[in-house]
């Protein structure tokens, strides 16, 4: 996900996103523990997006950072 796409997201719609996220992150977790994963970078990628919108989240919280409307 890059980053200019998240910055034209409404606030409402990056947290939905990041709930999202997190619940494949926890997908690719169990899949990891009871099988082999097809793409192990994949857990990467999806940490990685939510750190990316967890940041924008609290920029957008404090003020800093204003979301697309």
């Amino acid at each position: 996900m890059k980053k200019k796409n998240l910055q034209k997201m409404s606030y409402a719609e990056m947290v939905a996103e990041r709930d999202k996220l997190r619940k494949e992150l926890l997908n690719l977790r169990v899949e990891q523990v009871m099988s082999h994963l097809d793409n192990p970078l994949a857990l990467r990628t999806v940490r990685r997006d939510i750190a990316r919108l967890n940041t924008l989240i609290h920029a957008h919280d404090i003020g800093i950072a204003k979301a697309s409307k």
